[in-house]
């Protein structure tokens, strides 16, 4: 997918973290410095309801909170508060593959095809084949999600896509590029490495990576399945308006996006990857930090999972996840000794918080600005439904529930739009709008995507 659409994606991973150079390099701001933001981004600018920060340095590590477990319930989130990771999975996924790497089970270049079996059908392309360190380092050339992923419920959009769905789709598609040529962000990568991984173990991704990793870091708290006591600490996820909204469930793609976790555990988990805390798997995590090729955004590289940010005199290893609900971020500067986590349950980003307490040469980025819905007779928006392509693989369906407009970018989440006019309509969970646009004689024939500056056009389909 194209670097400008990986600016509007939501889902599991927005790799476009968007901040800008204001001033040198510091130390991570002290606790009342970090809360006072905590403040302002929860209390003033309504962008989440509850956040933990938790931070390591040199001298050990600690947690700052502010907000709540939801709109509805009133207690504090802190450090042993339960969130949705999203994609930062995918790190946990690449350290998993480092490990039995270096045990000889398999290698970096070992084919995903020798995994999977004679049975399953993995696109190859010229003569070359897909390798599992293709998939971590997203050159696979594998689109961002499957075409045959359409989930029955939006809310919860992983949760009924199968293994036999995902076979079906490896056997029929044809890659568009060469194996290798280009990075494209793809959760279908990642899953599809962590299926493979744990079928090559005979087990599931769930018991791997909690035999190999989470166990041996002693993360006692982090899992895909809940114990009763980490449901009892789960923050409920909220959309960007803080509305309450369903977690998700990715039994097939799991290695991609499924893991939930705590700040407590995150920072042992950021402590191990910084070498201050003692760990079997230090050789492997190191493995994973090691730039492998440029990624698809300017100054950024990719090692096996993590992103590597080159700014500022600095390199600042990260990843990022969201989920429906939730929003994640996990970076650490290896020279420094120092590392960031900030984890919340809103739709609301956090990147430019994680990268800004990690280097404040990155500065915090405003919310959008305020747009006000009109209102229109809702018989207009017959007109809008329909599915219309941005790109290959990439479509709008627009569909209408009652009174209000949807739109569902392809393996994505539906999300309302608000109108501006009859013609113009805004999302709240980004600073996107959409112009619904006529052809000659009348008809609804495209619609234009505004945001960062762009206009983007996609055509309507004629075989709705």
């Amino acid at each position: 997918m194209t670097r400008r659409l990986n600016a509007f994606l939501f889902g599991l991973l927005l790799v476009s973290a968007v901040c800008f150079a204001v001033q040198d390099a510091a130390s991570v701001p002290d606790d009342e410095a970090i809360r006072r933001i905590l403040v302002e981004r929860i209390d003033e600018q309504k962008r989440s309801v509850g956040i933990v920060v938790g931070v390591v340095e040199p001298g050990g590590r600690r947690v700052v909170a502010h907000g709540q477990l939801a709109t509805a319930n009133p207690t504090e989130v802190d450090g042993n508060t339960v969130f949705e990771i999203g994609s930062i999975t995918k790190a946990f996924t690449a350290i998993l593959l480092a490990d039995l790497a270096g045990e000889g089970v398999l290698e970096l270049q070992t084919p995903v095809q020798r995994l999977l079996g004679p049975d399953v059908t993995v696109p190859t392309r010229n003569g070359a084949e897909i390798t599992l360190l293709h998939l971590t380092t997203h050159g696979s050339g594998l689109p961002r999600m499957p075409d045959n992923f359409r989930p029955a419920d939006g809310a919860n959009p992983y949760a009924d896509y199968t293994v036999a769905q995902l076979y079906e789709f490896l056997a029929s598609h044809e890659l568009g590029r060469d194996i290798g040529e280009a990075v494209e962000y793809s959760n279908l990568g990642t899953g599809l490495l962590g299926h493979a991984l744990a079928l090559s173990q005979e087990t599931d991704y769930e018991t791997l990576v909690s035999e190999r990793l989470l166990k041996p870091l002693g993360m006692s708290d982090t899992s895909i399945t809940l114990s009763p006591s980490q449901r009892e600490r789960l923050a409920i996820g909220h959309s960007v308006q803080l509305r309450p909204v369903a977690n998700w469930d990715l039994p097939t793609l799991a290695g991609a996006g499924a893991l939930r976790s705590t700040v407590n555990d995150m920072l042992t988990f950021a402590e191990a990857n910084l070498g201050v805390r003692e760990s079997p798997l230090r050789e492997e995590m190191a493995e994973t930090h090691r730039s492998r090729r440029d990624f698809s955004a300017p100054g950024m590289r990719i090692g096996l999972g993590w992103v590597i940010r080159s700014g500022h005199g600095r390199d600042l290893h990260w990843h990022n996840g969201g989920t429906g609900g939730y929003r994640s971020f996990v970076g650490f500067d290896l020279e420094s000794q120092t590392g960031v986590v900030v984890l919340s349950n809103s739709g609301d980003s956090v990147d430019d918080l994680g990268f800004h307490l990690l280097e404040q040469g990155y500065r915090l980025v405003l919310p959008p600005a305020f747009r006000s819905a009109v209102e229109v007779d809702p018989a207009v928006f017959d007109d809008y439904v329909g599915r219309y392509q941005l790109a290959e693989n990439v479509v709008f369906t627009v569909t209408r529930r009652g009174d209000r407009l949807f739109v569902q970018l392809t393996g994505q989440p539906s999300f309302e739009v608000f109108p501006e006019s009859e013609t113009k309509y805004f999302y709240r969970v980004v600073d996107a709008q959409i112009t619904f646009g006529r052809s000659a004689d009348g008809a609804v024939d495209h619609l234009v995507l505004h945001q960062n500056d762009m206009d983007q056009r996609a055509d309507r389909l004629t075989d709705d």
